[in-house]
């Protein structure tokens, strides 16, 4: 499974505990199929890009560019040997004009120029051939990146419209949990276990301790005073205009006008910048 897929079950077997009857229950399952959709686009994404991008990609490279290569460097080393050829005859001919012992030497030497010639042109034609081979592999690879980029963009539109179906279907949620809401209240109440019951009140708790954080934000912001605050997370500076902070570690924080409601801003030192709200904890 992919992660898309990973999610999706995530989500439906938490809906199927939740109850397929309840409304956020339905509605993890909706969310649920709908990844499990949206990773099965992946996958097939995946599969095409390999198949018509990536694998043709690789067989150039691992066959015809070294290929290429190699002959490119035989003709390198053609054009060494003929260079050095024709240095020697260059020499003979400068030493036959002082004595005619060298008149073999020189015919030596012409003939292995003409040999390294031949050698070298040969080579130079077929790596010319070879990249001249290469302008129709351009032409091949540049069809593949057309259909990687296609595969991309049917990949997306696809996770758009699956989107867009979920999107409407949760709409329908709002009204539909109102209406169990009323048939709730005249059936009987179910037996609650105790876990469930701890479970209930855990999950309740943050609300209380968020009201009251958001209140004495609130009543920072109203004032031009300023607090003690403790970091509750590592948080890196965006840029120049913020501070990054250090978990645990306690600064000063105030508010000044036309700030940013979620925004304070922090002093440590004589650094200062601002800091979001949701990463502190006022002190008293």
């Amino acid at each position: 499974m992919n992660n898309p897929e990973l999610l999706g079950q995530y989500m439906i077997d938490a809906g199927n505990e939740f109850g397929p009857g309840t409304a956020y229950g339905n509605a993890l399952i909706k969310c649920g199929e709908t990844q499990k959709r949206i990773g099965t686009a992946d996958r097939e994404l995946i599969q095409t890009s390999a198949i018509n991008f990536l694998t043709p990609l690789r067989n150039f490279t691992d066959g015809d560019y070294k290929t290429i290569a190699k002959e490119r460097k035989l003709l390198q080393n053609k054009r060494l040997d003929l260079d050095a050829a024709k240095t020697r005859l260059k020499k003979a001919k400068v030493a036959e004009a002082r004595a005619v012992i060298w008149a073999e030497e020189v015919t030596k030497s012409e003939q292995e120029v003409r040999i390294t010639q031949s050698e070298f042109d040969r080579q130079a034609e077929i790596t010319r051939l070879l990249l001249e081979g290469i302008s129709s592999t351009h032409a091949h690879h540049l069809r593949c990146l057309n259909d990687f980029v296609e595969a991309q963009m049917t990949y997306y539109a696809q996770c758009y419209q699956y989107m867009l179906d979920l999107q409407k279907q949760l709409g329908s949620f709002p009204s539909t949990f109102l209406s169990n809401n009323n048939q709730s209240s005249s059936t009987p109440v179910p037996s609650v276990s105790a876990p469930s019951v701890l479970a209930s009140a855990s999950a309740s708790l943050p609300s209380v301790s968020n009201s009251v954080v958001t209140s004495g934000f609130s009543e920072l912001k109203s004032s031009s005073g300023n607090r003690k605050a403790r970091v509750l997370y590592d948080y890196d500076a965006a840029n120049s205009s913020e501070l990054s902070l250090l978990a645990d570690e306690v600064i000063t924080v105030y508010s000044i006008p036309g700030m940013d409601s979620d925004w304070l801003m922090g002093e440590r030192g004589n650094q200062k910048g601002k800091v979001p709200i949701t990463y502190l904890e006022l002190l008293n």
